[in-house]
């Protein structure tokens, strides 16, 4: 995409965000990592009227893994948390999800946008207030809920206690104070109690392992006891998941996470053929997928902070809420949470 196309797309989005005249935005970024990006976020503030200012980190020391969820680099860097804090809004190239600095500047009411998806993607899915309306029509009735099952035609059978945690939508802006979302994204999510998950999970041929960003080739059988995962059994693609979060020597790494529903009809499934070098944005808000996650849940305010995270969106899901169904074998069935013209 050239540098052009790359101010427009950050010009909608800020837009969309509410930057206007009067407001400081700060913009931050690693290393040398998406520049490209940072010169078209703080063009795009200047020209909405802003203040803006990039803060740029050094680069990582050393490669921590596929994906080292709540490492921000700010960690003993005070006086950047403090700067970023000033800002009515932060523009993240790095990643800041899961961290203490994340919070501690959400905090300040510093309305957060994380940006680290390829530029192209970012365009075919940029936001709308359509889409929005839909997502939060989601959250709605999510928040409402008291408990989730999920079924699949693989074996998946299981049961989420709701109400402990909060909801949490996704629609790819931010125009509150304090509020964090991600570009692009289109999706809902809460988290079960923490001894409150029971059942099977089957994660079938198809479905997705993040951030190992590959499609399961053959069925993972997972056995989920009072929030824990106690067994996971399966080939291959089971010994990978299995290695990988024993690697951590943490056994909160076989916690359940977050749990939800996608509901972008303009993402695709097969995202990950087109963009491998995303972190799978796509495949967690395609249209009626059902993601659960593994692993940490303090950014719903709960006690696990293990840097082990699984996102694992799936297909052709049945999800109830109260015994509501909500997405029936991978299609949503509420109207209200459906695209114009979709029946």
């Amino acid at each position: 995409m050239d540098h052009n196309q790359l101010n427009d797309i950050f010009l909608r989005q800020l837009a969309l965000s509410g930057v206007r005249e009067g407001e400081s935005v700060s913009v931050l970024t690693r290393g040398n990592e998406r520049a490209d990006y940072a010169d078209a976020a703080l063009w795009a503030a200047q020209e909405l009227g802003a203040s803006a200012f990039q803060l740029r980190l050094p680069a990582a020391r050393t490669a921590s893994g596929a994906w080292a969820v709540g490492e921000s680099g700010l960690g003993s860097n005070p006086v950047a948390v403090d700067a970023l804090k000033q800002s009515d809004m932060l523009i993240d190239l790095t990643f800041l999800l899961f961290s203490k600095e994340q919070f501690a500047i959400q905090d300040a009411q510093t309305r957060i946008l994380t940006v680290v998806e390829p530029a192209n993607l970012l365009a075919r899915l940029m936001p709308t207030p359509e889409l929005r309306e839909r997502v939060e029509v989601g959250a709605e009735i999510l928040a409402k809920a008291h408990a989730m099952r999920i079924t699949s035609p693989g074996g998946t059978d299981v049961t989420y206690q709701l109400g402990v945690y909060p909801t949490v939508s996704e629609y790819g802006y931010t125009d509150t104070p304090g509020r964090w979302d991600h570009w692009p994204s289109a999706f809902v999510f809460t988290g079960g109690a923490d001894a409150g998950v029971d059942g099977t999970i089957v994660i079938s041929p198809g479905d997705v392992l993040l951030p190992f960003n590959t499609y399961v080739q053959s069925p993972i059988a997972l056995t989920i006891e009072k929030g824990f995962i106690t067994d996971i059994r399966g080939g291959l693609d089971a010994e990978l998941l299995a290695s990988y979060i024993a690697s951590f020597n943490d056994p909160r790494g076989y916690g359940m996470s977050h749990v939800g529903w996608g509901l972008d009809e303009r993402a695709q499934w097969h995202g990950l053929t087109q963009f491998p070098g995303g972190m799978g944005m796509e495949l967690r808000s395609f249209y009626g997928n059902v993601m659960f996650s593994i692993g940490p849940n303090n950014e719903l305010g709960g006690p696990n902070d293990t840097p082990c995270h699984f996102d694992i969106p799936m297909r052709g899901c049945t999800l109830y809420l109260d015994d509501e169904v909500i997405v029936r074998d991978g299609d949503i069935t509420v109207d209200d949470m459906k695209p114009a013209g979709r029946g």
